[in-house]
């Protein structure tokens, strides 16, 4: 595990970072109107954690070293408060935590300084980068489902992922923000892919698969032949170790386009970002232990009532779904688990503002 830091960094560290920290601050602020900076959330500076002894030693390369953990993550305003407490899990419980390298996909019409500003003052050591997403081509693919969050165009970003991010970069492990881990990284990282799969997750093959497809789509006889051949499961997006170079030699994106598409002139699902997943890589992807995706914490689409974690061990927990923890803890109204969230929660609250 790593340490924590009881001494203070060289001075001329901390007196790099606090040059950095005045510049991103003096760029956040005339980066947008006053007006859009008062609803800003204010974060605690997390503890500093290092590598282990026995971690290899990296070289950034411009955000593309083989022998990182490479992370990918949407990164929004209204996701930040849980962006910042998964970055905490996922710091706090590796062996190698500088080795991890940050990738952060947000709208081209983000505050992007501000953003940099809000991760470096809460991670000063953290090595990220943000790439700007431009969400005009997918929204007019974009159809209603079952939940209005669902439809937002950041949640198709991890289509384009392999567009977005640099092509030298070989692999990454894309989370959802609704997420802490209690293991190391590094493990799920290092998931085998075997000779072709593009993608591994944990698959659910009890969970009734049909369910995610319309009347409309099964009784095509075009469409229900999809799946012929495959022993299609339910995977859950949120959680997906990816071989960016295999995606783009398939040519995944477009795949995925087209039945976004498709869905545009015939309803085939209901469920948002997911199913054109299913429709791509259902029966194809790589398997993932359940412990790394202990999803469905935020109950279902509709109400989301309280959950209880599936049997066996967990190295993640997820809260996807209508219920966050953080909106439940802040109403007074939490699920039990969500205690295992609050610790990793680094707001900073208004008493500590004022005092």
């Amino acid at each position: 595990m790593p340490k924590l830091a009881l001494i203070p960094p060289h001075d001329h560290h901390r007196h790099h970072r606090q040059l950095l920290l005045i510049f991103l601050l003096i760029s956040a602020t005339t980066a947008a109107p006053a007006s859009a900076t008062t609803n800003y959330q204010v974060f605690k500076e997390a503890p500093q954690f290092y590598n282990s002894p026995t971690c290899p030693s990296i070289h950034t390369n411009g955000m593309c070293c083989d022998q990182a953990v490479h992370v990918a993550m949407a990164l929004d305003t209204a996701y930040l408060r849980g962006l910042m407490a998964a970055i905490l899990s996922i710091l706090q419980h590796s062996s190698c935590p500088q080795n991890i390298l940050f990738h952060f996909i947000a709208s081209a019409t983000a505050n992007h300084q501000h953003f940099r500003y809000t991760i470096f003052r809460a991670f000063p050591a953290l090595v990220f980068q943000i790439y700007p997403y431009d969400s005009k081509a997918v929204s007019g693919l974009i159809s209603t489902s079952i939940r209005s969050a669902l439809d937002c165009p950041l949640n198709y970003a991890r289509n384009y992922l392999p567009n977005l991010l640099p092509r030298c970069l070989r692999r990454v492990v894309y989370l959802d923000s609704d997420l802490v881990l209690v293991d190391d990284m590094a493990k799920l990282a290092a998931t085998p892919l075997g000779d072709s799969s593009v993608l591994a997750a944990p698959e659910y093959c009890n969970a009734n698969f049909t369910s995610y497809f319309t009347p409309t789509f099964w009784s095509n006889p075009t469409l229900s032949l999809t799946f012929s051949g495959r022993k299609a499961c339910y995977f859950n997006t949120g959680v997906m170790v990816i071989d960016l170079q295999r995606w783009r030699a398939g040519d995944y994106t477009t795949k995925i386009v087209e039945w976004m598409e498709l869905q545009k002139r015939m309803r085939i699902y209901e469920l948002g970002s997911l199913p054109p997943f299913l429709l791509v890589f259902a029966g194809n992807i790589a398997p993932v232990d359940h412990r790394w995706n202990q999803h469905g914490l935020g109950g279902d689409n509709y109400r989301g009532l309280c959950r209880d974690l599936h049997p066996g061990p967990t190295s993640l927990l997820h809260w996807s779904g209508k219920g966050k923890p953080w909106a439940r803890l802040d109403a007074n109204r939490p699920c039990p688990l969500d205690a295992f969230w609050a610790p990793y929660d680094l707001l900073q609250t208004s008493s500590a503002l004022e005092s």
